[in-house]
């Protein structure tokens, strides 16, 4: 798992529309990095549509939003239309990403094990350092957690 303090790994990957975007295009800005395990799910929709709905204030505070999950261009693009979502949703079709940020794992659901992603994210500040990460995501209430924390990183 990527650590506090430690310079986030660059990486590129395609948004929904099939637009690449590198992490490193972002430096000097603050980023929140959000890894959720799929499209169109319960609680994937909730963090998004929080997000969705906090917008403004996340772009009153320079915070560009990345979405990444092992779904689709194809996916994100209906996900992304379905719930008006106005930031980037990254596919990251080949776990790279996932793994390189050491959020891909054995999760267990219903007694079941499996591997999948783990609901993590990583606040990036603009020096490109992981200032904040959030392990164990409750979707509920994420967006809201991080606009108080950047508030609080970045005075």
């Amino acid at each position: 798992m990527i650590q506090l303090k430690q310079t986030a790994p660059n990486f590129t990957l395609a948004d929904q529309t099939g637009q690449t975007h590198s992490l490193s295009d972002y430096k000097g800005q603050w980023v929140l990095l959000y890894f959720y395990p799929k499209d169109d799910t319960p609680g994937c929709t909730t963090e998004a549509c929080q997000i969705r709905d906090s917008w403004s204030e996340f772009k009153m505070a320079g915070i560009v939003v990345l979405g990444v999950s092992i779904d689709s261009v194809i996916k994100h693009n209906k996900f992304a239309k379905k719930f008006d979502l106005p930031f980037m949703l990254l596919a990251d079709e080949d776990k790279k990403v996932v793994e390189l940020y050491g959020v891909w794992g054995e999760k267990k659901f219903m007694g079941r094990t499996y591997m999948g992603i783990r609901r993590t994210s990583f606040l990036i500040n603009p020096a490109g350092e992981i200032a904040k990460v959030y392990e164990q995501v409750k979707a509920d209430g994420h967006a809201q957690e991080i606009l108080n924390d950047w508030k609080a990183l970045s005075s």
